[in-house]
């Protein structure tokens, strides 16, 4: 999966970070000043002074996390039965607002919704292990359907609310599932394919239902009618299921293959919202604006998380809208704003007027972390430090075991020295982020996907030392091509765009076409990127074509030197 980066906005000020007793900080420090006398160097003596206050914040910020996991390992315990304890602190406190209608969900009524879900769900003789898609745009009821799943043991697959046809097809068959939920504005989608699903999968649907023959004609449920008549009180049940046992799936985004269902345990979605809460200092009395997707770990686990594990409370909104964004968190009085990827770039592109984005908007703190749903390696800025993009500590490597190693430029594969081993990046090198892998560590665990073919690809050995392992990130992603063999005749573009929106996401759409003679391959038949790669969409053959996804036209339009040379220059968009 590619490193996903995702941002908290803090609109008020953090709060200072203790040190856990001074008794503590002296043992550090004294260990430190051994440390450096024994390297004996003063460039280490001053990276050690520029970065002792960011690693010794990092530092308590993972103990708190550590000693925290510890003990719901030792109790253990689960997300659901953590919801419980907020839900008994502050039960009529708001807990998910939902910004479309202005509806408000208290801790106790979200309780009582997924306790309704947990009967629904026992009724439909459902056991622990059994896992229900969920295929809907965000709103609060799909945080009820996950959470009350999950009172009972049985895992959510959230579906990409984007994905049509084939793509559709495979995360749903990939997670195994012996039902799906689906909103009703998802319904010309799953109408598309339910000749292809399993014979046995149950179908249910929530929302106006406008058209009834439609849904009717392929066996439909309402869950809204369902849910309505269960009941709201704890379903009399023994959850089996504990702390490092699975919650949920979430899929990789799927730009650079087919999606993968990531495994989530309760351990990984605590520690996730945790860190988030303790590294940027948010509070119980915060206010979260997340119009994130909920079918993502940033919004679902980092954003909702947040209101589940420690009282926040989170308007959620369907969709990301900019010129609505600032707009919902006057309107709600947000504290907190998450963000990911892009979206500041699109606030930005908004008219006001131009200045720096943290001075235009107010923006007192912002908090960065990057990683992926699944993996054990994330990073961190956590003293909002300009152009950076988290940090490997150079005083205490070890603490938090993550290493930038070199690779081959050409395939990106690991470069290993005359032992076998990884060869270790320099400070500034480029390099590929791995994290040592420690099953008995809440840390350092990878639960891999659904199916091991995917997880033992991301996995290496022999990296730091003869008989480990670690977990492999993945590379930045770019905006994608696809090279098509074609020979006679006319190439009809339009059509080709047609197929591909209505089979692909927006984000998985090839943004460049090139059309060639033929592709290049290996003597055993396997096409070679390398070449196209190094190229890019830069005119060069006179017997290939490229062409350039201009989203405003709506059309592919042919790469000339003058369009290549905008693109270059960033007066055309990808």
């Amino acid at each position: 999966m590619n490193l996903t980066s995702a941002v908290i906005l803090c609109l008020c000020m953090f709060g200072a970070v203790r040190l856990l007793s001074f008794p503590w900080l002296c043992s550090l420090l004294a260990g430190l000043g051994l440390c450096m006398f024994w390297k004996g160097s003063w460039r280490f003596l001053y990276v050690a002074l520029r970065t002792i206050k960011r690693d010794l914040m990092c530092l308590v910020i993972i103990v708190r996390v550590r000693l925290s996991m510890y003990r719901n390992l030792k109790n253990r315990s689960t997300i659901p039965a953590l919801f419980a304890q907020m839900v008994t602190k502050h039960p009529d406190k708001p807990a998910l607002i939902y910004e479309a209608t202005g509806e408000v969900w208290s801790f106790r009524e979200l309780q009582e919704r997924c306790h309704a879900v947990a009967h629904w769900a026992l009724a439909q003789g459902w056991a622990e292990g059994d896992v229900v898609a969920l295929y809907m745009e965000s709103q609060p009821l799909l945080v009820a359907l996950w959470l009350g799943l999950a009172m009972i043991g049985i895992e959510a697959a959230f579906i990409n609310y984007n994905l049509r046809q084939q793509s559709l097809l495979h995360c749903v068959s990939v997670s195994g599932a012996r039902a799906m939920v689906f909103g009703t504005e998802m319904k010309e989608a799953v109408s598309e394919v339910s000749d292809s699903l399993q014979p046995n999968m149950v179908l249910f649907s929530s929302g106006e239902h406008d058209d009834e023959e439609k849904l009717c004609s392929f066996q439909v449920q309402s869950l809204d009618t369902l849910l309505d008549h269960s009941p709201k009180h704890p379903p009399r049940y023994t959850l089996k299921k504990e702390f490092n046992d699975r919650l949920f799936y979430i899929y990789t985004s799927g730009t650079t293959g087919k999606p993968k269902a990531a495994v989530v345990v309760h351990s990984r979605y605590y520690r996730i919202a945790s860190f988030g809460f303790h590294s940027f200092g948010l509070h119980h009395d915060d206010i979260i604006y997340n119009c994130l997707p909920l079918y993502h770990s940033a919004g679902t686990i980092m954003g909702v998380g947040q209101c589940l594990l420690f009282g926040l409370t989170v308007v959620v909104r369907r969709k990301f809208s900019a010129s609505r964004f600032w707009d919902d968190c006057v309107k709600h009085n947000c504290t907190v704003i998450l963000y990911i990827g892009e979206i500041c770039r699109y606030l930005l592109a908004q008219p006001v007027r131009s200045s720096e984005f943290v001075r235009r908007f107010r923006i007192r703190q912002i908090g960065e972390f990057y990683g992926a749903t699944e993996c054990n390696c994330s990073l961190i800025n956590i003293d909002g430090k300009v152009g950076a993009c988290g940090f490997s500590s150079r005083i205490l490597p070890s603490f938090y075991p993550i290493r930038l190693v070199k690779v081959q430029g050409e395939n990106g594969e690991l470069l290993r020295d005359s032992q076998g081993l990884c060869i270790p990046c320099l400070p500034g090198e480029p390099g590929m982020l791995v994290g040592r892998i420690n099953h008995t560590d809440p840390l350092r665990r990878f639960d891999g996907y659904a199916d091991q073919d995917s997880t033992n690809q991301k996995i290496a050995h022999n990296v730091f030392k003869m008989g480990d392992s670690v977990y492999v990130s993945g590379v930045e992603g770019k905006a994608g091509m696809a090279a098509v063999a074609h020979t006679g005749g006319e190439f009809d573009l339009d059509a080709f765009l047609m197929a591909v929106q209505k089979a692909l996401p927006s984000y998985a759409r090839p943004v460049f076409l090139r059309l060639m003679p033929s592709v290049d391959t290996t003597g055993t038949f396997k096409i070679q990127k390398a070449r196209l790669q190094r190229e890019g969409y830069k005119p060069q053959d006179s017997s290939e074509k490229i062409y350039f996804l201009d989203s405003r036209a709506g059309r592919y339009e042919a790469v000339t030197d003058g369009l290549y040379s905008a693109i270059i220059k960033g007066r055309v968009c990808l």
